[in-house]
């Protein structure tokens, strides 16, 4: 089933708005957020706008000495905090360290990710790309849930990605044990999970007044490129052979605090407020693929595989069943 609220609002914010403009009139003060990832890339920008608006920002990293050089002055040094998404007992051990030091939390942003690496195996035999970009934030999600309850506008917001329109759910086969891995399909299937993760999040805290939202950021050169050569960003369309941004690239990529701004206004919008369980892009409510320029379809708009409740409810409970069996 597919929300009926999967449509854009004309936000009067586009592709290019700033996180600056997002943020204009927003007051966070007194507010708590996570950002996994908030110390590069889109993290950093997201975790500075959240600053810059009053809230106090916790970082888990899994560099914690990077984070605190590239957060210093904005972010505490003490709100940084060691936790590796692919270690699940370190997930586990900053989740019961947050529920000591703070009573509630407002804003959860999944944030952090890694994109086309090579086969790797963390955890149960999990591949990798699929156990960092989900497992471990649904764990860090689902221990953190409990404290969103009733609180005033608390929201999720879990960064997906134009890759999710690869693939959906592998279910036959989601950690590749059975056929050749493929780093982009397997990248695809964990930002389809990303949405997922979100959908239904939103379904279970909808009654207890949290939001959830799913983010395509858009097209941006970050430190989640570095496992691809230049070859194959030239084959994507993305760079020309002497290493500077095609004429695509130009027209499509995005600034960092510009890729934040979606995450921003998902996390803080009050045209938002009775509205959750949605897959948002370019700061609005994304069109379904139907609804897109063919051309464009790679890029832009969500597939309703992202965004189908039956899908999300079946990933929640299979990624319970694969921590039971960890």
């Amino acid at each position: 089933m597919l929300s009926e609220l999967q449509k854009p609002l004309s936000s009067g914010f586009n592709a290019k708005s700033e996180s600056s403009d997002v943020l204009k009139e927003i007051d966070l003060n007194g507010k708590i957020a996570v950002v996994t990832g908030g110390y590069s890339g889109i993290g950093f920008d997201t975790t500075k706008g959240l600053v810059s608006a009053g809230a106090e920002v916790i970082i888990p990293a899994k560099r914690t000495e990077i984070a605190a050089q590239n957060l210093d002055g904005i972010v505490a040094k003490e709100n940084i905090i060691k936790m590796d998404l692919g270690d699940l007992n370190s997930v586990s051990k900053f989740v019961d360290s947050f529920k000591e030091n703070y009573k509630k939390l407002d804003l959860l942003i999944n944030n952090a990710g890694i994109m086309a690496c090579p086969e790797t195996r963390v955890g149960n035999n999990w591949e990798s790309q699929f156990a960092i970009n989900h497992i471990g934030h649904f764990v860090l999600t689902n221990g953190l849930m409990d404290m969103m309850k009733d609180v005033d506008g608390a929201r999720f917001v879990s960064l997906s990605s134009s890759a999710h329109s690869l693939t959906g759910i592998l279910w036959d086969d989601i950690h590749f044990q059975e056929n050749q891995y493929d780093k982009w399909m397997a990248y695809g299937q964990s930002k389809t999970a990303s949405s997922l993760i979100a959908i239904e999040f939103n379904r279970l805290m909808n009654d207890k007044g949290v939001s959830g939202f799913s983010v395509h950021p858009g097209g941006i050169v970050t430190p989640l490129q570095r496992h691809l050569e230049n070859e194959e960003m030239v084959a994507l369309g993305w760079m020309n052979e002497d290493g500077s941004l095609s004429d695509l690239a130009k027209n499509f990529f995005k600034s960092t605090s510009q890729g934040a701004s979606t995450t921003l206004w998902c996390a803080t919008s009050p045209d938002l407020d009775k509205i959750g369980g949605v897959f948002c892009e370019d700061c609005d409510i994304a069109k379904r693929k139907s609804e897109v320029d063919e051309s464009l379809q790679r890029y832009f708009g969500v597939a309703d595989w992202a965004i189908d409740t039956e899908e999300a409810n079946k990933l929640w409970e299979t990624t319970e069943k694969m921590l039971l069996s960890s």
